[in-house]
């Protein structure tokens, strides 16, 4: 049980510091070039656990569901990765992460419509606090905000959500670790594959043609320095990695409920951490905002939880 609170912790720690560090080397390293070292990284983490689970349940994996994998990996991983750290290089750290955590409340709904999955009344109430303290921390009327670095926080959010929604079609099978190990190396060959694909002259040509400059010729190893290096280790080994190792760890002595609180605990913590590190100011609507979705979030979990230990007693 201990374990199992100590395995969180650590998920909490390395999930609430990412956009933070990644704020360190915003603009220095390609963002699909980053996703490429942190995924590869994290599915190397992932693999001894994944390869245990599958004995465990004893599952093979046929080439139908490498191929869902493979689309997993798409969603989550080549498509929203990079997009979240575009999203950083344009707004605060801090906005970024609030906005991503508000996946849960998403992945609710999506998976009504995609699992038939009920929307008991504590989940429209938890979505209206999410989106009502998402909307004051952006605060659309605030010119100061760039609305382009909020627009690609919400795309990341949704294909993340979609991504978690899809993968839990196959965790009862596999398991988390499993379908996220999977992922992640799907999710690094497809970005490799695309990162060959933007030094073809054609098509370096149309980015750059369309004002993507960053997906054209994408680098594999340029970028990295000793100077940025620990930062890129922490994002690679420390997140992608420890983090979600940890992450999936707690899953065996905690429930599923318990453990997806590591989310929650973003919103709160993200904003301070932010502001202790980069100076970053907490404006009096951020911690409006932040009451709101952390409120949203406990509302969404804690009957859960309650009717959990209801239905074991």
């Amino acid at each position: 049980m201990k374990k199992g609170y100590f395995y969180i912790a650590v998920a909490v720690v390395m999930f609430t510091s990412f956009e933070v560090v990644l704020k360190f080397i915003a603009g220095q390293i390609n963002p699909v070039q980053l996703t490429l070292c942190r995924f590869a990284i994290g599915f190397v983490f992932l693999l001894p656990v994944a390869l245990h689970s599958l004995k465990k349940r004893g599952e093979r994996l046929d080439g139908g569901t490498m191929a869902y994998f493979a689309l997993l990996g798409l969603i989550g991983i080549a498509l929203c990765m990079p997009i979240l750290q575009m999203a950083v290089s344009y707004t605060n750290s801090s906005v970024a992460a609030v906005m991503f955590s508000c996946n849960p409340v998403f992945v609710t709904f999506l998976a009504f419509f995609m699992l038939g999955e009920p929307i008991k009344p504590r989940h429209y109430a938890a979505l209206a606090l999410e989106v009502v303290g998402t909307v004051i921390i952006i605060s659309p009327w605030d010119v100061k905000l760039n609305m382009t670095g909020v627009a690609l926080a919400l795309l990341s959010t949704l294909l993340f959500s979609l991504y978690g929604v899809m993968g839990k079609r196959k965790v009862a099978k596999f398991g988390g670790a499993v379908v996220t190990c999977f992922s992640f190396l799907f999710g690094s060959l497809i970005v490799l594959a695309f990162i060959l694909l933007s030094h073809i002259p054609s098509a370096a040509q149309a980015f750059q043609g369309a004002g993507l400059d960053s997906f054209a010729n994408i680098p594999v190893f340029a970028g990295y320095t000793l100077q940025n290096l620990p930062y890129v280790l922490f994002v690679s080994v420390g997140v992608a990695g420890v983090g979600f190792l940890a992450y999936f760890l707690a899953m065996e002595y905690q429930p599923a409920s318990v453990v997806s609180l590591v989310y929650f605990f973003k919103p709160a913590l993200s904003p301070l951490l932010a502001w202790m590190v980069h100076g970053e100011e907490i404006s009096a609507n951020m911690l409006a905002g932040v009451a709101l979705i952390v409120a949203g979030s406990l509302c969404s979990i804690i009957p859960g939880i309650l009717e959990s230990r209801r239905e074991k007693a």
